[in-house]
């Protein structure tokens, strides 16, 4: 019974023995040397079984891990697992020195399922920056606080300016378009030729002629063409309105004003003419040819020479186009005087700019 007592005591022991030989903490500096203020990083790694407790050391920022080393930061632990029921968690530390030495740095003491364990000594060399002592020129006191060189009270009134004048070139922008839109209205004065009225007259009765109306069934067409080519001629060449009067009242109007050419004949070819278009009269074939040589005569023996061939033709401007005209010269005022400020305004901005940057 005492024997096997102490075989049950030999297999813990060596358990003992072999779960603490599995558990190790080493520690390392990423750089051996650095300058003063520069920084390194120190990793601890814990090797330890799957599902072990670990405690780490805490340090604050500015905290000395030796005397003369600062602790930075803290990183978060890094854990990998390996195949042996083992992991592997690391966990690294910002450090630095002001002080130009070469640091041990103790090993940290972790706890492991509440049993501490003491990482390996590392060291960390600072080295200062050289002074070169022979050219002491080359070094310059400190610098007094600059003031600062553009303060927003003296820059804020350009920076409005700016902002004015940029709607006013988007305004300018504006106008010119609505200009474009806005066609110009152009009176042009146009001169036409102008046919006279005995020429107008005598055209259109070689039109009947040509379509030998006079000697057609339809009389009635013939004398009405006829006597209308006649009272336009009237009305244009003695200047009274013979569309709308009967044939006596033109007669009686020509009279009147002192014109007695072939007024006889005239009074005969308007008779004829009622009597055929009211009276339903026939008359005979050389009753139409002497009646439309009697127009011909009568048109040859009043027209008048010497007048002009030519017509000026001035067109008359409605109210709207005036309208329309009156807003385009309003439009080309208004971008006129936009870019005017503009390009003053634009002047004092770079003006006023140059003398605060000088």
């Amino acid at each position: 019974m005492k024997i096997l007592r102490n075989i049950v005591s030999l297999f813990c022991v060596m358990g003992s023995l072999t779960a603490t030989a599995q558990i190790s903490v080493e520690q390392q500096v990423d750089s051996i040397g650095i300058l003063i203020g520069q920084q390194a990083h120190l990793s601890v790694k814990v090797t330890a079984p799957k599902g072990a407790r670990i405690l780490w050391p805490q340090f604050k920022p500015s905290q000395y891990i030796t005397p003369g080393v600062e602790v930075l930061e803290t990183s978060n632990a890094d854990t990998v697992h390996l195949d042996n029921n083992l992991m592997v968690v690391t966990k690294a530390f910002t450090i630095t020195s002001f002080d130009e030495k070469l640091y041990p740095i103790p090993g940290m003491k972790v706890n492991v399922n509440g049993k501490t364990y003491t990482g390996n000594i590392s060291a960390l060399k600072v080295i200062t920056v050289d002074v070169d002592t022979l050219h002491p020129n080359q070094f310059f006191p400190p610098k007094d606080v600059q003031d600062n060189i553009f303060l927003w009270s003296e820059w804020s009134p350009l920076y409005w300016l700016s902002v004015f004048l940029l709607i006013l070139c988007l305004l300018a922008v504006y106008l010119f378009i609505r200009l474009k839109q806005n066609k110009p209205v152009i009176a042009k004065v146009r001169i036409v030729k102008r046919v006279l009225p005995h020429q107008k007259a005598l055209n259109a009765i070689d039109r009947i002629k040509a379509e030998h109306l006079q000697r057609s069934e339809d009389q009635k067409a013939y004398y009405t063409r006829l006597t209308d080519t006649l009272r336009r001629y009237i009305n244009e060449r003695f200047g009274f309105n013979a569309m709308e009067m009967t044939s006596s009242e033109i007669i009686e109007h020509l009279q009147q004003n002192g014109d007695q050419t072939m007024i006889n004949e005239l009074r005969e070819l308007f008779q004829t003419a009622d009597l055929v278009k009211f009276a339903k009269y026939q008359s005979l074939i050389n009753e139409n040819d002497l009646n439309l040589v009697n127009a011909i005569n009568f048109i040859d023996e009043t027209k008048l020479d010497g007048q002009p061939t030519e017509e000026r033709i001035i067109p008359q401007i409605s109210e709207e186009a005036k309208r329309s005209q009156k807003s385009r010269m309003a439009i080309q005022a208004a971008i006129c005087i936009i870019a005017v400020s503009a390009v003053v305004l634009l002047i004092y901005v770079v003006y006023s700019a140059y003398q605060l940057v000088n």
